[in-house]
């Protein structure tokens, strides 16, 4: 009696595991004939008010397949073995009221009763195949976009090329009436060579991060399978990187547009500078080299009055600095301090440092150390910087090192002015 308990015990296990399996399972004998199917199989073939035990295999795939497929089942009956099949080809399957679709099958058998029985593990891939489709259609956009990228890349260059020509020409001109027009030359001259170097920084800059976005996007059309979604990424990530960097490159040109025009509105206001400064290292943490570190420390209130947006672009810019001229592992240091009416802010690196000769020119325009060439840079950012410092009616004092870094201390009032003063 127990030995019959234990019997029905493991028969209400194995069908409760076979019926809730979450893909499709099937029996099918030597004669390809389905002698069992489990729910999930069933709705999946879209036999929902009967059983496909009973139906010929075949009747689950297509008809222009089953003159190949009697061939490879009866073959399978003949020497079994547990195998995957679908892998690099697509199978296909058809429901009961006719619907296509394609699925993934896996192989298994058994014996029992000396009757051999084949198993097959049936998953629907539809989704799958949509996504696949779906990566195809992205890479034929960004094939397009790519085309296009190219074109506007060659004109770039073009209007880049026919500047330069031209400004080549006009101060030819200008240097041949050296004589007549003497004063209005030294101005003139001045003019041109900040076109020129404009030119030939936005020449030199705008080319590496477009030439960048041109060999991604043609190696993301490469990467055709879903295995090559990290490599996808990795191009994705370049791509964004290289647009944020014209975005920078943008930024400065419009900001010092800004300075120059006077349309530059200085709002203070009273903020946390701990909470601040705080936001903005988490900001540039994402640039980071390896293993570098930013650490901050504040002496004194938290509280501080100015205005935020400018002091934001003034410490971005300098802890910016830090990290590209920093080699990997460095630290980079952050002091705040408030004092009765002042606000201090020092960021310290361990850089390349600013060779001596150098410094007197730190905060011109367009000016860049001779050992930061091979860096990339607008040579406005200090230059920006000092602008916006002595709007917040500050002062900023440097000191540098070649090899052993260089330090940058903001200094700027703080005092809230009361109306009922």
């Amino acid at each position: 009696m127990q030995e019959n308990n234990s019997s029905l015990n493991k028969d209400i296990r194995f069908e409760a595991l076979f019926n809730s399996a979450s893909m499709g399972i099937i029996v099918v004998n030597k004669e390809g004939m389905i002698v069992l199917a489990n729910h999930f199989a069933n709705k999946l073939f879209a036999y929902h008010d009967s059983s496909m035990a009973g139906e010929v295999l075949e009747k689950l795939i297509p008809q222009r397949y089953h003159h190949k497929h009697v061939g490879y089942r009866e073959g399978y009956a003949q020497a079994p073995k547990a195998r995957g099949m679908g892998i690099g080809m697509t199978l296909s399957a058809i429901k009961k009221d006719g619907t296509e679709f394609p699925v993934e099958v896996s192989l298994g058998h058994f014996e029992t009763n000396q009757e051999k029985f084949a198993i097959a593990y049936i998953a629907d891939i539809t989704k799958r195949k949509q996504s696949e489709e779906k990566i195809i259609l992205q890479q034929a956009d960004l094939e397009a976009v790519n085309e296009e990228m190219k074109k506007l890349n060659a004109s770039l260059e073009a209007k880049v090329n026919k500047r330069t020509i031209e400004l080549q020409n006009t101060l030819s001109e200008l240097e041949a009436s050296k004589e007549e027009l003497t004063i209005s030359l030294e101005k003139e001259k001045e003019v041109n060579d900040l076109k020129s170097r404009f030119v030939s920084m936005a020449s030199h800059e705008f080319r590496t991060p477009l030439s960048t976005i041109l060999s991604s996007i043609s190696l993301l059309a490469k990467y055709s399978s879903t295995e090559d979604q990290p490599k996808r990424d990795k191009h994705i990530d370049r791509i964004k990187s290289s647009v944020k960097t014209l975005t920078d490159i943008l930024n400065e040109f419009l900001s010092l547009g800004k300075i120059e025009e006077g349309k530059v509105d200085v709002k203070p206001d009273r903020f946390d500078l701990t909470e601040f400064i705080s936001d903005v290292i988490n900001e540039m943490n994402v640039l980071l080299k390896l293993e570098q570190n930013i650490q901050y420390t504040h002496t004194g209130p938290p509280d501080t009055y100015s205005d935020s947006n400018l002091l934001k672009h003034v410490v971005i810019n300098l802890i910016s600095n830090a990290i590209k001229f920093s080699p990997e592992k460095s630290i980079i240091n952050i002091q705040t301090k408030n004092e009765k009416d002042i606000t201090i802010v020092q960021i310290s690196d361990q850089g390349i440092g600013i060779p001596k000769s150098d410094q007197v020119h730190l905060f011109e325009r367009f000016f860049r150390a001779t050992n930061v060439t091979n860096i990339q840079g607008t040579g406005l950012g200090l230059h920006i910087v000092g602008r916006y410092v002595d709007l917040l009616n500050g002062t900023m004092q440097y000191s540098s090192e070649l090899e052993k870094g260089s330090i940058f201390t903001i200094t700027y009032p703080s005092k809230i002015i009361n109306e009922f003063d």
